[in-house]
């Protein structure tokens, strides 16, 4: 029996790593092509495996779909907001926030992920826009209380809502975004830095460098 449960857990495992690494190609395949256009026969190709193989990971385009937010929200909490929401001052949490999305941009020349896909699916309702919309609402929440932190730490001035704050903030870097991937020019990414200080009223090197 324990000779026959070995390999079990090696073919679970690998299908898991084989997932992993279709979602992954997903994820950057989207920012070229979009969420719509992530056909199951793209993505084969893209990755390497049949059809057939990537229908035993994904029974429908609306799962493949939901499962490629999934891995751009892990990369997203990963690159973004854990390392700044690590720092010890609400204030520099925030800068580090603005920061991090901005040091993405440079990683990634299609641009963010959340970005394209919300202006794809703003207008289309259904479970994968109900999961952005969710996703969008909890960084604005996230925008909103490090400000809020800080401004009741006496740590950044200005009697704006936090609301109001998170919305400029996220302009901005939502502005960044569209203008990098058109123009592919990082003084848009510079520019978004000094609007971000300019609003804050802290230094654009300290923003960049989060």
């Amino acid at each position: 029996m324990g000779s026959l449960r070995r390999p079990e857990r090696r073919i679970r495992s690998d299908g898991a790593r084989s997932r992993q690494a279709i979602l992954e190609t997903a994820v950057a395949l989207t920012t070229l092509v979009g969420l719509d256009g992530l056909s199951i026969g793209r993505l084969a190709e893209e990755a390497g495996i049949s059809k057939s193989g990537l229908f035993a990971h994904f029974g429908s385009k609306e799962e493949l779909q939901l499962a490629t937010i999934e891995t751009a929200t892990g990369t997203f909490l990963r690159d973004i907001v854990r390392p700044a929401l690590a720092l010890p001052e609400p204030s520099m949490r925030l800068n580090a926030l603005c920061a991090n999305f901005l040091c993405h941009l440079e990683e990634h020349p299609g641009g963010c992920f959340f970005v394209a896909v919300n202006a794809e699916f703003d207008t289309r309702p259904g479970v994968v826009r109900d999961r952005l919309t969710q996703l969008h609402t909890s960084w604005l929440r996230t925008l909103e209380a490090q400000y809020a932190a800080a401004r009741a730490a006496g740590l950044l001035g200005g009697d704006a809502e936090p609301e109001q704050v998170a919305f400029e903030l996220n302009a901005y870097l939502h502005m960044a975004n569209n203008m990098y991937v058109l123009y592919r020019d990082s003084a848009y990414l510079e520019l978004a830095r000094q609007s971000i200080a300019n609003r804050l009223g802290t230094h654009p090197h300290k923003v960049a460098e989060g």
